[in-house]
């Protein structure tokens, strides 16, 4: 009798999309929390575990002089978004930055995200709303609302998984690579990304320091010096496009 071969092992990538099926629930409109703290344990565990070559890449794998040449008449180089996987309850996709590429403060609203950064080097500014709201206008007449800084740091990897929730640990951030980097997201529930269209599922931001507005008759007890007023803004310097995911493929389960 001829021998069988052992099971094949499967992927990192198969085994976070079996573990994020396990656990993420689709989305209910009589639900809006986070997963548990147990799930979201789960999930960054083994994202800490994926390294560039699971996904496909290698340690430094942006191609930084056809970017650039590619975008000359862009505001910005563009990163690239590599699509694994989405559904109702959850994505997996991968960004890809050149060096000294931004993407503007902006938030992921009922959104819980997981963050392992794959290689290279990205500072994060992120911010959390103050609560209950406090609210001011600008000289345009703009609403601002009141919002803490969370993180101001620069995140190098190897690291861990960084993990934001809806309502804080930095829900509203940005990200500027200070090398070359990618960084692999877990999005709960499903962000639908549109890059190359005019769809945003975020909203985007302006920061302003707290002594440049008044709250008027809000009385705002001991603000701390991290505090600062956030405008709602345009995403005019957006430049992501879809590139092509070349890892393993994830075989999806039947019902």
């Amino acid at each position: 009798m001829p021998s069988r071969s052992p099971p094949s092992t499967p992927s990192r990538v198969q085994a976070l999309y079996d573990l994020c099926k396990r656990t993420f629930p689709p989305p209910s409109s009589s639900s809006s929390s986070p997963p548990p703290d147990h799930a979201i344990r789960a999930v960054s565990s083994l994202l800490d575990t994926i390294t560039p070559a699971d996904v496909g890449l290698g340690d430094d794998d942006v191609d930084e002089s056809n970017i650039l040449k590619d975008s000359l008449s862009a505001v910005t180089p563009p990163f690239m978004y590599l699509h694994v996987y989405n559904c109702d309850a959850f994505s997996i996709g991968i960004f890809c930055l050149p060096t000294s590429v931004t993407i503007p403060l902006h938030d992921h609203p009922g959104m819980t995200v997981l963050t392992k950064l794959l290689y290279g080097s990205m500072h994060v500014k992120s911010y959390d709303w103050v609560e209950p709201a406090v609210l001011a206008s600008n000289s345009n007449s703009k609403p601002v609302r009141l919002g803490e800084l969370h993180k101001d740091d620069v995140m190098n990897a190897p690291c861990p998984t960084a993990v934001l929730y809806p309502q804080s640990d930095g829900n509203i951030h940005c990200i500027t690579s200070v090398s070359s980097c990618a960084f692999l997201d877990v999005v709960t529930p499903d962000p639908q990304y549109q890059f190359e269209s005019t769809g945003h599922v975020c909203s985007y931001f302006h920061d302003y320091p707290f002594s440049s507005f008044s709250v008027g008759h809000a009385k705002v007890d001991d603000v701390p010096d991290n505090c600062v007023w956030l405008e709602k803004d345009e995403p005019a310097n957006i430049n992501g496009r879809n590139g092509m995911y070349a890892g393993p493929t994830v075989q999806e389960h039947l019902p």
